[in-house]
C-alpha cells in the first residue's frame, strides 16, 4: 500500500503542475503490472489504490510505467537512503491520502432498485 501512496503521490503533484507526458519509473515491480494490467490482484485492500491510480493516468496524454530493479535505480537507492537521514521537525508533514474500504464490492453498493 505504501508504494500506491507513493505513486498517487506524484501523480497527484504531476497533475497539479499541469504535466502532460510524465515517464513513471518504479523499482515495485507488482505495482507496475497491475497498473498496466499484466497482473492482477487478490488484495481486496489494493483494489481502491489501483482504481485511484488507474484514474490518474487517464489525466495525462502519454504515460508510461517502467520497472527498474532496486539494484540498478541508484537514484532511487540514494534517496530512500537520505530520506532515512532526515529528521523532519513535525511528525505528521504529510496529508494522507483518503481511501474508503467498503465491505462490500463497489458494483454493490451502486445497484438501483
Amino acid at each position: 500500500m505504501a508504494g500506491y501512496e507513493a505513486c498517487i503521490l506524484g501523480l497527484k503533484l504531476a497533475v497539479d503542475m499541469n504535466v502532460q507526458e510524465l515517464l513513471v519509473i518504479r523499482d515495485f515491480d507488482i505495482l507496475v503490472h497491475q497498473v498496466l494490467g499484466e497482473w492482477a490482484t487478490k488484495n481486496k485492500n489494493i483494489l481502491p489504490y489501483l482504481h485511484c491510480v488507474q484514474e490518474l493516468i487517464k489525466r495525462f496524454t502519454n504515460i508510461e510505467f517502467k520497472h527498474i530493479p532496486r539494484i540498478q535505480n541508484d537514484f532511487a537507492d540514494a534517496l530512500a537512503t537520505l530520506s532515512s537521514m532526515i529528521q523532519h521537525p513535525y511528525k505528521n508533514f504529510i496529508d494522507h491520502i483518503p481511501i474508503e474500504i467498503h465491505k462490500q464490492p463497489a458494483y454493490y453498493a451502486h445497484v438501483e432498485e
